[in-house]
């Protein structure tokens, strides 16, 4: 993993494990790694490992298990409402990007109807 030294490494690495879990690389009741074997993995201090599932643990998106390890969370209510933020994030800022180039509602709405379909194009 590529870290940006604009970001802290244990919010990056939160990103990371929620993207994981949309995506379905970790499905809901998916054991994670070890904290040690996961800051061997990304290559990063074990603590800042510990601090990301920290967070994740509150959030109630990972379960720990005492002498088990770490879960996903089989609540798929939980990940729907992940996955929900996660597309509003990256919604929210495509949205200030292009009004900051003075870009309207409905040019939006238009540049990214004509993307979709391009990249339909693309795919056939």
């Amino acid at each position: 993993m590529k870290f940006d030294d604009k970001i802290p490494i244990y919010y990056q690495i939160k990103n990371y494990i929620y993207r994981q879990i949309i995506i379905g690389e970790l499905a809901p009741g998916d054991k994670l790694p070890a904290v040690r074997q996961l800051a061997v993995d990304l290559t990063v201090n074990v603590n800042t490992v510990q601090r990301a599932l920290g967070e994740l643990i509150s959030e109630k998106i990972i379960e720990p298990q005492r002498g088990k390890g770490n879960f996903v969370t089989e609540d798929k209510q939980t990940i729907e409402k992940l996955k929900k933020l996660l597309i509003t994030d990256q919604l929210k800022e495509l949205y200030e990007n292009l009004h900051k180039l003075n870009v309207t509602d409905q040019e939006i709405l238009n540049y990214l109807q004509d993307y979709i379909n391009e990249r339909k194009q693309v795919q056939s």
